[in-house]
């Protein structure tokens, strides 16, 4: 088997490839067989030179309590039902974190229909995404609060309803910036054809500028299957989340129900339902450090932690990251360092993704058969790799 990147050449084959293994509409869209800007496509060849498997790397950066950090997001694995279960996928996500660290990618994400390959391959489980319906009568009704305004965006609003975003995402972890190369181009595809995203997009504006929004697909009727699905909708003062709420409920007599991904703990989550909240869909997603030494280096880290701790990290798919290293974290800031001989605790680099994700303690992990200690060690010492919170996407990809 033959790994290399995809040319030009290779895409239409590629198309067809991941076509029949996601079922997708047989009318290819044109990015599929154009190169775009921040995507690398690797692909796996047989002797004969036959594509059997495919994957790209999506040159994402995710926040980190502040600071973005450059990321190998992993999209569109597939491989050929011929060629299923020897070993092609492992070769394409090898070549792929090698291929990602030497242009400097620190971590990694994403998301799977089957989780088993890539736990095989160092991602673990972190997080969901979890897209929810919602009874829009059971939305809180208020009057119009007057001081802020409502009003329909417009194509020229589009910059402001990014930058509210990054000011969300920003302080928290694990969110992609909507920011490079590959936002860039589809931003840039939107703007020469002068429309919005969606059906829909409604402002709220405070004194100081854009302070929520709602980006919305109207769906189709008026009956009781009838959904108004919200593809993004943040805020960022509770006067901003409460005009949204109250604005939303205005849908009731011809949209029964809202469709929306939550985002915990926002300002919007505080003045929804939430007792009424149910479950239509959830995603799993999956991470992995790329480079160790980068994804702890390059994030942001709460200020007021701080501490040292030594561990053996085990690395089957990525080599360089194993060894021997010591964390050391101080006003805000870390570095990982690598030392001689050995730890007491020894951690795999599922249980690395785990903690460095905020998904679960040191404890968990051991339980988990993740994190090996000696006797007497405390594993809960690791738990200053996880300092910061869980972390959470708003994106699929």
């Amino acid at each position: 088997m033959h790994v290399r990147e995809l040319t030009a050449d290779d895409l239409d084959a590629a198309w067809e490839l991941g076509r029949f293994a996601f079922g997708s509409d047989p009318q290819r869209p044109a990015h599929a067989t154009e190169a775009v800007p921040g995507m690398t496509r690797y692909g796996a060849f047989d002797d004969a030179g036959r594509l059997v498997g495919k994957a790209v790397d999506l040159h994402h950066d995710q926040w980190w309590s502040g600071r973005k950090v450059s990321a190998a997001d992993v999209g569109g694995v597939a491989v050929a039902p011929e060629a299923r279960g020897r070993g092609v996928a492992r070769a394409l996500l090898t070549a792929l974190l090698r291929g990602a660290r030497e242009r400097g990618a620190a971590i990694s994400a994403l998301y799977p229909t089957v989780a088993a390959p890539y736990r095989a391959a160092g991602w673990e489980s972190v997080g969901v995404l979890r897209t929810v319906d919602l009874a829009t009568a059971a939305l809180p009704r208020r009057r119009p609060a007057p001081q802020v305004a409502v009003r329909a965006g417009a194509p020229g609003d589009l910059p402001a309803v990014d930058a509210l975003y990054e000011r969300v995402a920003r302080h928290r972890n694990g969110m992609l910036s909507r920011q490079g190369p590959i936002f860039d181009h589809f931003r840039d595809r939107l703007t020469a054809t002068g429309g919005l995203p969606d059906d829909g997009l409604t402002l709220v504006e405070d004194a100081t500028g854009l302070v929520g929004y709602a980006s919305w697909q109207r769906g189709r009727g008026y009956g009781a299957d009838s959904v108004l699905t919200l593809n993004d909708v943040l805020a960022v003062t509770a006067d901003a989340a409460r005009e949204l709420a109250g604005v939303l409920a205005s849908w009731a007599s011809v949209a029964p129900r809202i469709r929306l991904i939550l985002l915990d703990g926002d300002a919007l989550s505080a003045h929804l339902p939430l007792e009424s909240v149910r479950e239509h869909e959830r995603d799993l997603w999956m991470h992995r450090p790329v480079d160790v030494v980068r994804a702890v280096t390059d994030r942001g880290w709460p200020t007021h932690v701080r501490g040292s701790v030594g561990f053996v990290l085990d690395d089957g798919l990525a080599d360089w990251n194993a060894g021997t290293w010591r964390l050391t974290v101080a006003d805000g800031a870390a570095e990982l360092t690598r030392v001689s001989g050995g730890a007491d605790l020894r951690l795999d680099v599922r249980g690395f993704a785990l903690l460095y994700g905020g998904a679960v303690h040191a404890r968990s992990v051991a339980q988990a058969g993740l994190l090996h200690h000696s006797p007497g060690a405390d594993p809960a010492a690791l738990d200053l790799l996880g300092a910061g919170g869980p972390a959470q996407l708003l994106d699929y990809f």
